[in-house]
């Protein structure tokens, strides 16, 4: 072990200065600690001037840089190459070691490679620690020793893990060892969004750790219901706290903690331990990622691979009308417009424009995904592809392949009253409940009296869901010949 006097703490997906273990442990093994967080081009490249999430992190960047000069130290805030930055940085400061996070997404690992090797070149050592998850890559897994690749007997083994290792989820403290902190050289100031190349506009959500705690202490009422409420995407029924998991402005161990505390009081209802569950599957998607890291290109169940998707000028035509909200499913439409229009997706509709893309358009999930990826604000590639798979069933634990979401009947279901229909398309404002998810049942006369044309106004149907259930039918029968078809 390389002696330790300065070292440098490499913020990523961790934009907060409490419970955070690459920066205790720093604060702890050295006398002299150094922040950095590198807007890293390598990432930034493929984005589009106006995406959110830059926004996200940069006011988050803001609120963690006055926290740190708060407790003495301050941040460095780079912009270029993280491969090539951050060996330089610990270099001209002197540092031993590089402090971070571990990360399990398949070109973070890359990256970390290229700068672990860098830094062991100079003589100089990249230290990881888990942060993101309770339990990572093979912390839980079966009794014969293997992967789990069902989520509910992982959670069952995962609950039981956590309640013989209560420290898993014991916070990492910071300000008791703040003396370490070394402040942040000249020159460090942070970079405008004008100066990293993006825009400045309206933030997806509350920013920063003081955002994550409004999210959280305003949800915290809520928590009883969100067994059922979090169903319902007219309802003010979630946390929307993924975007701050997704980019640690809170902290993952603090949540669990607060609901092991809510119901050992027996406060939370029925909908904390719901919701604990959400937050295992959090841990669920990221072991089977760093198991299985073909996965954002290639099926968790090889066999699906052989599925054939539809291609060319049509399937371009109908991915196209998908992601511009114009399928003429109203709630699949709306799901989409409130994706492009604040890069948020309530889960449930997260659910049926999957299954409406996959199993209704017969498109290759995978291109969703990518779209995803594009517009989520809380994207995270190992929720995100599984989530996908699930949809798709070509994933750990998915749906099965001839179970096929009805968007009309989850339109009645989980939005029986058309209010979030009719938030995002206004178009449809004046039908009433009965007609408004299925505008094309309605006779033209009555449709033409609320003011909606159907092939002007709002789009006909791209598809009829009971012609694209039998070619998806058809189609997966390739790999699960002889299963009985259930809708």
């Amino acid at each position: 072990m390389i002696p330790i006097s300065k070292s440098l703490v490499w913020f990523r997906r961790d934009l907060r200065a409490f419970d955070h273990a690459a920066l205790h442990h720093a604060l702890r093994a050295s006398g002299a600690v150094y922040c950095v967080f590198v807007f890293d081009t390598e990432i930034l490249a493929s984005l589009p001037r106006d995406d959110r999430r830059v926004r996200f992190i940069h006011a988050s960047l803001v609120e963690l840089g006055a926290e740190l000069r708060r407790l003495g130290g301050g941040l460095i805030v780079r912009h270029g190459p993280a491969r090539e930055i951050v060996p330089a940085l610990a270099a001209e400061l002197g540092a031993q070691a590089v402090y971070a996070n571990a990360d399990y997404e398949p070109g973070a690992i890359e990256r970390d490679a290229a700068v672990a090797e860098a830094l062991t070149a100079d003589g100089r050592q990249l230290l990881g620690f888990k942060d993101q998850v309770v339990f990572e890559k093979s912390e839980v897994l079966t009794q014969a020793g293997k992967v789990y690749g069902v989520f509910t007997p992982y959670k069952n083994a995962w609950l039981k893990r956590l309640a013989a290792e209560p420290e898993a989820v014991a916070p990492w403290l910071i300000e008791p060892h703040a003396a370490s902190f070394a402040p942040a050289p000249p020159g460090s100031s942070m970079p405008s969004l004008a100066d990293l190349g993006f825009d400045d506009g309206p933030l997806p959500a509350p920013a920063g750790m003081a955002g994550a705690t409004e999210l959280f202490e305003g949800f915290l009422p809520r928590l009883a219901d969100y067994g059922t409420a979090r169903d319902f995407p007219a309802q003010s029924g979630t946390s929307q706290l993924s975007i701050h998991l997704r980019f640690g402005t809170t902290s993952v161990r603090h949540l669990v903690r607060t609901l092991q505390q809510m119901m050992a009081m027996g406060a939370g209802g029925t909908g904390a331990p719901v919701w604990l569950s959400e937050l295992v599957w959090r841990d669920f998607y990221a072991m089977i990622l760093s198991h299985h890291p073909h996965l954002a290109e290639r099926s968790f169940k090889p066999a699906f691979d052989a599925v054939e998707w539809e291609a060319g000028p049509q399937a371009d035509a109908l991915f196209a009308a998908w992601c511009e909200g114009r399928t003429g499913y109203p709630l699949v439409d709306a799901a989409m417009a409130q994706l492009n229009e604040t890069g948020f997706m309530h889960n449930r509709l997260r659910m049926v424009t999957a299954s409406f893309l996959v199993k209704d358009l017969g498109i290759d999930w995978r291109w969703g995904e990518r779209y995803f990826a594009l517009k989520l604000n809380d994207y995270d590639m190992a929720s995100n592809v599984g989530g996908w798979q699930w949809a798709a069933s070509t994933g750990c634990d998915a749906q099965p392949w001839f179970r096929i979401f009805n968007p009309v009947r989850q339109s009645e279901k989980f939005d029986a009253r058309g209010e979030f229909i009719r938030r995002y398309l206004p178009q449809l404002g004046k039908l009433d409940a009965r007609d408004v998810h299925a505008p094309w049942l309605v006779p033209a006369d009555e449709l033409a009296a609320c003011g909606v044309v159907l092939g002007k106004g709002y789009p006909e149907r791209v598809v009829k869901h009971d012609e694209a259930r039998e070619k998806t039918l058809a189609r997966f029968a390739v790999v699960k010949a002889g299963a009985s078809p259930d809708d």
